[in-house]
């Protein structure tokens, strides 16, 4: 006896729910109690290019695409108006926009609250009018390689029950102001963009439901320097934040983050400029009101994991003496560049006073005559001082190369930082592939990571970086 045919249809569905919707389609071949079973899923998921078996050339066959769409239809109209949870719908060029928009419309009049969209047209997509004012969705995510055109002046959105949305496309169009868009949605709780440029010089973020925010934006149209940039989002448990730098942050209100991620482009010539005195720069120039991030790092500094790029460090080198005591930081991340310096470092560990443990996303870093005692680069008579105060236990080097740099550096670590107690060095394969090459290097570092166990307290391991 077929025992899953036994079951009941509505469990027979629960069980084809986890199946694409073309998987689920197959089964109608099963006997007569399962035909047609799979129109009854609430959950339906197209792909037109597993549907399309994809291989050279198929794509482009007269009347491939044309039996994607006719499937898509065909589910659609089985169903009839039979509510319907999730729609997911995976598409490239060459699906007809009018149809995409009617699937669309058809599942948001069926109460969908879960929808997830991956459009791949070349010249961007137009979302229709009825997805801005959805009654029913709690789940909205959309993905593109091109870009997304989001809601206009003429419609004002309004979603109530919205709680998570994220796009994550090549460009985000829209041309309402941020403060303006955010009120129509009044429970969100997760909220993702990238890549998104501002539409005015001056914007706030503003919400009160807001747990999860993570934008990537391109500056103020064209790559510029937005004017001024406000965060009023007081529930805000982690901040993922990457833009150019903003000359003012006039409010920042995160009393309960937990986990910042900040990155703030500059230009080459850019930080040339931030490096010499302020009395040698031209009046009006940006850079001269790039010390107010200080402004930012103040909103956050109850954060408990804070992640900073090399961009972000240099810059906050302009705000050494007002930078805030991070009390609560236990996390350190330390994106690191060759042509970025570390001038903001020694403040930065020595205003971590309960630091346990930090990741450097590689050491290797621009050498300037500011860099304080963190690094070995420059001699100077209170070599470490900085080190000698900070708490740290657990360091975690990812992106090492295997160079006498990095080597010194390690030693100058494990000779300054009183409670280290475990050093892990993640090489990548390409850094593998050359100590391979050069056998006495290898031995070399070896040798050197064999005595620094030997002398020091800490427990040094040289290890190979695990893909995720």
């Amino acid at each position: 006896m077929d025992l899953l045919s036994s079951l009941p249809d509505e469990v027979r569905c629960h069980i084809l729910s986890f199946l694409t919707t073309k998987e689920a389609a197959l089964t109608s071949v099963l006997s007569k109690k399962w035909r047609n079973l799979f129109a009854l899923v609430p959950n339906l998921d197209f792909d037109d290019s597993e549907f399309l078996h994809p291989e050279d050339g198929k794509r482009e066959r007269d009347g491939i695409l044309e039996s994607f769409m006719g499937f898509v239809d065909t589910v659609l109209a089985l169903q009839g108006n039979s509510p319907i949870h999730k729609f997911s719908l995976k598409c490239k060029d060459g699906v007809c926009e009018s149809r995409l928009n009617r699937w669309i419309c058809q599942v948001l009049r069926r109460d969908v609250s879960d929808l997830d969209l991956t459009i791949d047209f070349e010249d961007g997509c137009h979302m229709p009018q009825e997805l801005f004012v959805s009654k029913t969705l709690v789940n909205l995510k959309f993905k593109s390689e091109s870009g997304i055109y989001w809601g206009t002046r003429a419609q004002v959105p309004f979603l109530p029950l919205l709680k998570c949305l994220d796009i994550e496309t090549a460009k985000i169009f829209c041309d309402t102001k941020f403060e303006l868009l955010l009120p129509s949605f009044p429970v969100l709780e997760r909220l993702m963009l990238a890549d998104m440029e501002w539409i005015c010089s001056d914007e706030t973020v503003s919400s009160a439901s807001i747990t999860r925010l993570a934008i990537n934006a391109t500056g103020f149209r064209s790559y510029r320097n937005p004017k001024s940039i406000s965060f009023d989002t007081p529930s805000l448990l982690y901040f993922g934040y990457s833009d150019l730098v903003a000359e003012d942050y006039p409010l920042v209100n995160m009393k309960n983050l937990l986990t910042a991620r900040i990155i703030l482009a500059v230009t080459n010539e850019q930080v040339k400029r931030m490096r010499v005195p302020n009395n040698e720069l031209l009046e009006g120039d940006v850079v001269l009101k790039f010390g107010n991030v200080v402004k930012l790092m103040n909103g956050i500094q109850h954060v408990q994991e804070l992640h900073l790029d090399s961009d972000t460090l240099e810059v906050l080198s302009l705000c050494c003496e007002s930078m805030p005591v991070f009390n609560n930081v236990k996390r350190l991340v330390i994106k690191s560049h060759e042509g970025r310096g570390w001038q903001a470092m020694p403040v930065l560990l020595r205003n971590c006073p309960h630091l346990e443990d930090i990741l450097f996303e590689g050491i290797v870093h621009h050498v300037t005559d500011k860099c304080g005692d963190v690094c070995d680069c420059i001699y100077r008579k209170d070599k470490g001082r900085s080190l000698k105060s900070c708490p740290v236990k657990v360091i975690e080097i990812q992106g090492f190369r295997g160079t006498m740099k990095e080597m010194h550096m390690i030693d100058h670590f494990l000779d300054y930082f009183p409670c280290l107690k475990e050093m892990y060095i993640f090489m990548d394969e390409n850094s593998l592939a050359q100590l391979k090459n050069d056998p006495e290097l290898a031995l070399v570092i070896l040798g050197m990571i064999e005595e620094f166990n030997e002398v020091s307290c800490c427990k040094v391991e040289l290890m190979k970086t695990i893909k995720r």
